[in-house]
């Protein structure tokens, strides 16, 4: 059995939820968050090394300009008032993705969050924001063609094992279990390159009903997977 390091998370179903009943889609997105403590608590508490949450795709910007300003400010609102409680349970913080899409107030609080966690040394909890994963590779090509050009990287040293340190995602482990909630059985452009041998667990169950209960289900299946990464055993 494989020692559970990485899980990420599509949280999907924040919508649906609100509308079965007959609640406004902002009221789903709150009652997500508390879904998203539950979990980064029970993460935190089982040793899991890393949390990958995706909380705002590249392609949710397409949304109507109200929803997509009211999680702008759900978003601003909640690392506000989170960053103490991440602080005194050791958890660091790392947000990814396109951020200059967002309020400049927002992308400074989230640089003044990350820093004051940065020394943290328990579970890290990284927010996919305004992320995609097509995006990221890209990003990851235009760092490796300016290291190219600049003479620091050489066209012969880029390759599998060197291109993941350009991800955003450089540094963690890999991507063990990659959980999508609200039964849709897609990736949604999520972490394109970083889940090349995860194993996906999807389940009908909304985000905002995903609790900690949940999460050990997830597990527990994981837990009886046969993982071959390619190899013939």
């Amino acid at each position: 059995m494989d020692t559970l390091k990485h899980i990420a998370i599509i949280m999907d179903g924040n919508g649906r939820w609100a509308s079965k009943r007959s609640l406004p889609h902002i009221l789903g997105h709150q009652q997500g968050i508390k879904a998203v403590r539950s979990v980064v608590k029970a993460c935190a508490i089982r040793g899991i090394k890393t949390l990958t949450l995706f909380a705002f795709s590249s392609e949710n910007k397409n949304r109507s300009t109200e929803e997509v300003s009211l999680l702008f400010k759900l978003f601003l609102s909640v690392l506000k008032q989170e960053v103490k409680k991440l602080n005194k349970r050791n958890i660091r913080l790392k947000i990814i993705g396109d951020m200059p899409l967002f309020p400049a107030k927002i992308q400074q609080t989230a640089l003044d969050a990350q820093a004051l966690l940065a020394g943290n040394t328990g579970l890290t909890l990284v927010i996919a924001a305004n992320y995609g994963g097509q995006w990221d590779i890209a990003q990851a090509a235009a760092k490796i063609a300016k290291a190219a050009i600049a003479g620091d990287i050489e066209a012969n040293n880029i390759n599998v094992e060197s291109f993941p340190q350009y991800l955003s995602l450089a540094n963690e482990p890999n991507v063990d279990l990659l959980i999508r909630t609200s039964g849709e059985l897609r990736i949604s452009n999520f972490l394109l390159w970083d889940i090349a041998y995860s194993e996906f667990y999807f389940t009908e169950t909304l985000w905002p009903d995903f609790d900690e209960s949940e999460l050990i289900k997830a597990i527990n299946n994981f837990n009886n997977r046969n993982r071959r990464f390619g190899a013939r055993l």
